[in-house]
């Protein structure tokens, strides 16, 4: 009977073949062992005393020494013995040793870290907004293979239809147990078309968290194939509003920009409504450049750009000539319509590239044509004096990091005192240019309800206050301030029992009796302590907020306000109320251009479900 674990078999009868011994042998147990002359891949070890074929995979001699051990002892003992005589091998003599490939074991795709893997794929595709068809390229796998070759990459419709719409759903519940504690915020909105047509509307959300930090949110940028009514728009944003469990009444102001739909739905729904300063001053711009002059001189100046933009010989040509004249080595801007400062820009090129630009153009006479002449240089040079000076406050108010709104107030101010005050200086042209955006903009900013939001949030502003207010609203703003603070207090007073409480307390038996100290005898009980009626302690926390420095208009009156709010309870609350709202409709533009990321002409076909969810992570992860 063969031993436990022997793994030997009878060889076949018949006549005995001579063995030859196994090529290349290093242990001392194949002298016992050899394979028939005719095996010539030596595939059958076959022991040489019984003749029984021994399975050996691979070369393996555990099975040889077993079988020794087993039905030949003195075989075995004589191995052994030849075994130890032998000693470890000469390294002179021994082979180079061959690189072996070692197989590597996959991770199970319900490891720990086969998810993290594919949870940070996830986020990648999310939040760069790459194409699910990246985790199908060639090159995204090979550096995936060889960063871990223990992972395999899930299908791409794993990633569209489960990875992705899970990482959807736990970031809306994180921003839906975010936002659930707010007081107050505000909303921007704005409607868009994608490139395939398909209408969208945004809806982004802002406010002051607890720790006084500005929190901006994209709730949803959704299909919305309805005509654009102001009652359908003003039914969508309700809609949207419900679907975040957002009450309408803790919404302080939407800001949009000056469509007529848009502002029609917010009067629908009786929402306070801020119009975009970056619109309002793109359109007063654009009012005051209606100008036979200056549509002549930016025409001739928008096809100069275009005979350099189309011509790589004329690039070459003012490159060499910037050399020459020690000019900067700047190439020349085209407008967009849609963006004023653009304008600037291609203006301010053209001026400081006007030598290079003669240089090339007249040296051939079919585009000398193109050359300004001395008049339209003087009027780009009057278009660029009058709108340089604007150039960075759209971008300043447009930011969702950091206060905007009480900005509005001090900059128009601004405008007018010296921005674009007339000087005697200026050209005819200059001046008429900046009374022009002066008027436009005092006429649409003139609205009561808008002045006294404008007028609030810059007084709730450390920096500002009350220094931009004029002298005959100063009263009023003073007592809307009052009254809201009142609102304030009153909320959070309401019906108490803490005199009850507080006695219950006194009556309640010591458990342990401690030894009064000396400060104990001077220590004031809260209803011992002498209080101030309402009215006159919310008094004295507006004027002592008023008559207290104001902070460095470099600051931020945030973290002034986390420090302060102890000091100004009251009025710290008012300054999360109004300070959270933005100036601009700039984050619901910035949604759109995500979308715009999203839906290429390569990703055309995306559903606007998909849409939706991919811009909502763009934004939000």
């Amino acid at each position: 009977m063969s031993g436990a674990g022997d793994t030997s078999a009878l060889a076949p009868t018949g006549d005995e073949e001579p063995l030859v011994p196994r090529e290349a042998a290093k242990s001392t147990v194949w002298s016992f062992f050899g394979f028939r002359a005719s095996d010539i891949d030596q595939k059958d070890v076959i022991c040489k005393e019984c003749h029984r074929v021994v399975s050996a995979p691979k070369g393996n001699t555990t099975n040889l020494f077993n079988h020794l051990k087993t039905h030949h002892k003195q075989k075995y003992d004589e191995c052994m013995k030849a075994k130890a005589n032998a000693g470890p091998p000469n390294p002179r003599q021994c082979p180079a040793p061959t690189q072996t490939t070692i197989t590597a074991t996959l991770y199970p795709s319900t490891s720990q870290r086969h998810a993290e893997i594919t949870d940070a794929i996830t986020f990648y595709l999310a939040k760069d907004m790459c194409p699910i068809s990246t985790v199908s390229n060639k090159g995204f796998k090979s550096m995936v293979k060889i960063l871990d070759k223990k992972y395999v990459i899930p299908s791409r419709n794993y990633f569209s239809k489960v990875a992705l719409p899970a990482l959807y759903e736990k970031c809306r519940e994180e921003i839906e147990r975010e936002i659930t504690t707010v007081e107050y915020f505000a909303t921007t909105t704005d409607l868009w078309s994608s490139r395939t047509m398909e209408p969208y509307m945004s809806l982004t959300i802002h406010y002051i968290d607890d720790d006084f930090t500005m929190k901006s949110r994209c709730l949803q940028t959704s299909f919305f194939p309805q005509d654009h009514t102001g009652e359908a728009i003003a039914q969508g944003l309700r809609e949207a509003l419900a679907s975040w469990s957002l009450r309408e009444e803790k919404q302080v102001c939407i800001t949009t920009d000056n469509g007529s739909n848009v502002i029609k739905a917010a009067s629908v729904n009786k929402w306070m409504r801020l119009q975009c300063f970056g619109h309002r001053l793109h359109l007063a711009i654009e009012n005051a450049m209606k100008d036979p002059r200056i549509d002549r001189a930016v025409g001739i100046c928008k096809k100069l750009v275009s005979s350099f933009s189309y011509s790589w010989r004329r690039k070459k040509e003012l490159a060499r000539a910037q050399k020459e004249l020690k000019l900067p080595e700047h190439g020349l801007k085209t407008e967009c319509p849609t963006r004023w400062g653009s304008r600037q820009a291609m203006i301010e090129r053209v001026l400081e590239q006007h030598k290079a630009i003669s240089q090339v153009l007249s040296s051939d006479r079919k585009s000398r044509h193109l050359l300004p002449s001395w008049q339209d240089t003087e009027i780009l040079e009057a278009i660029y004096k009058s709108l340089h000076p604007l150039t960075e406050f759209t971008d300043a108010l447009s930011s969702e990091k950091y206060v905007s709104v009480s900005f509005v107030k001090p900059v128009l101010h601004l405008f007018t005192s010296s921005i674009l005050k007339v000087n005697d200086d200026d050209p005819e042209l200059t001046n008429t240019i900046k009374t022009k955006i002066l008027t436009y903009l005092e006429e649409k900013y003139k609205d009561p309800e808008t002045q006294d939001l404008l007028n609030l949030a810059s007084a709730l502003d450390p920096r500002f206050k009350l220094r931009y207010t004029s002298e005959d609203r100063v009263a009023p703003i003073q007592a809307r301030l009052m009254s809201e603070m009142a609102a304030s207090l009153s909320m959070e007073q309401g019906p108490s029992d803490g005199g009850t409480a507080d006695r219950a307390e006194d009556d309640a038996p010591s458990t342990s009796k401690k030894k009064k100290t000396l400060g104990s005898f001077f220590k004031i009980t809260e209803r011992a302590r002498p209080t101030h009626p309402p009215q006159q302690a919310l008094a004295t926390e507006l004027q002592s907020y008023l008559q207290c420095a104001d902070l460095d208009s470099e600051e931020n009156p945030l973290d002034w306000w986390r420090e302060h709010q102890r000091v100004y309870p009251r009025l710290s609350k008012l300054a999360k109320k109004y300070l959270g709202i933005p100036a601009t409709s700039a984050p619901s533009e910035r949604v759109f251009s995500t979308g715009g990321n999203i839906v290429t002409c390569l990703r055309s076909s995306l559903k606007p479900e998909s849409v939706d969810r991919l811009v909502f992570l763009a934004k939000n992860l």
